[in-house]
């Protein structure tokens, strides 16, 4: 029975030495399908994405300056305007009895005014034979003097009956699109009130509002020195191109509470695809990284040591570790590690072990299986 057991474990210890060292549960030495891509050299974008916001180069709220009868609005709501467009006219009759009176005023005194003057230079030559005293001729040319200054004040009440006549007619001061309209012809406005009549955000060009960690801030500035820096908005559900603008604004500080520099970027937005209020998303193209290595970001794993992949040589798995400078996309940039052109695992990294034999999946398997 001793000899019997002996021989056994002899038996059982011999067939587990004969058993590859790493080989897959499925069968000793069994190739491992794999599905691979390649290192290139290829020039890399590097863009800065944030949140936007799309705001209005100029937004004004059109009050009235002159109370009154609206009599008419002369646009509609969400229509077009230009600068310069009549937007609303008030009853001028009232503005424009007090234009007539202040020039009847100043046509009155203007006429006394040449008369005191006419009386002040004959009592100059009277005064010269001695007729008058110095006293008189001084009395009359204050006079004269003071006419003078009434004729002054009427031309300056004259003018600005003129200018609140003019307030009965408002017209857009800026080329823009009109919002919703606040009153109806047949009201009765009041002078500068509280709540405009209507709002008027210009649409082209527009902004677009977002920020960036501090970190960029030195980067961005050095850049701009050198070119002018493309922004591109995007549609934030669907990831597609809106537009595309320049940066044309870095804030002069940088946010102590979320450590950003706010920017903006101005886009020229004839389409009007970009709306005030909306929310996009902002890509700085900062520079373009040229000639650097990438393979596709599926292929770098993650060990005990850090970033890695596994290169493809004579149909062996080779580990590499290597250094990532960054991801764009679906690709990541490699700073050392892997050479262009070298073949490296992009699935099934997970049955691999150094020196792994590998069997590569033709490009139908790979489609399927991703």
């Amino acid at each position: 029975m001793r000899l019997l057991t002996l021989v056994l474990a002899l038996s059982l210890t011999t067939a587990c030495s004969r058993r590859p060292q790493g080989s897959p549960p499925g069968g000793a030495g069994a190739p491992i399908p794999v599905n691979i891509g390649e290192a290139e050299r290829k020039d890399m974008p590097l863009d800065l994405r944030a949140i936007g916001t799309v705001q209005s180069v100029a937004t004004v709220g059109i009050k009235a300056q002159v109370a009154g009868e609206l009599i008419s609005v002369n646009f509609a709501e969400g229509q077009d305007v230009k600068k310069g467009d009549l937007l609303f006219t008030i009853q001028p009759r009232l503005y424009s009895v007090q234009l007539t009176q202040a020039e009847a005023n100043l046509t009155r005194d203007r006429a006394a005014a040449e008369n005191a003057r006419r009386e002040a230079q004959r009592n100059v030559e009277l005064g010269a034979k001695g007729a008058i005293s110095k006293e008189q001729l001084d009395q009359m040319r204050s006079s004269a003097d003071a006419a003078e200054a009434t004729v002054k004040a009427d031309e300056a009440l004259v003018e600005i009956a003129r200018v609140r006549l003019g307030y009965t007619t408002i017209e857009s001061p800026i080329d823009g699109r009109a919002g919703a309209l606040k009153v109806q012809a047949g009201n009765l406005i009041k002078e500068n009130a509280d709540d405009p009549m209507v709002t008027i955000h210009q649409l082209s060009p527009i902004y677009v509002a977002f920020s960036l960690p501090e970190q960029h801030l030195g980067e961005i500035r050095s850049a701009q020195l050198d070119r002018k820096l493309g922004v591109t908005a995007l549609d934030p559900k669907a990831g597609q191109p809106l537009a595309d603008g320049e940066l044309t604004f870095i804030d002069n500080a940088v946010d102590t509470t979320t450590g950003t520099i706010a920017l903006k970027a101005t886009f020229a937005n004839n389409d009007h695809t970009l709306w005030p209020g909306a929310f996009v998303d902002a890509v700085l193209h900062l520079r373009v990284d040229h000639g650097v290595t990438v393979v596709p970001a599926s292929a770098v794993t993650v060990g005990q040591h850090g970033s890695q992949v596994f290169v493809i040589k004579d149909n062996f798995a080779e580990l590499r570790p290597v250094t990532i400078q960054r991801n764009v996309g679906q690709e990541a940039i490699i700073e050392k590690g892997v050479e262009p052109g070298e073949k490296i695992v992009i699935n099934g990294q997970s049955r691999l072990m150094p020196g792994s034999k590998v069997v590569i999946k033709p490009a139908e398997a790979r489609s399927a299986s991703l």
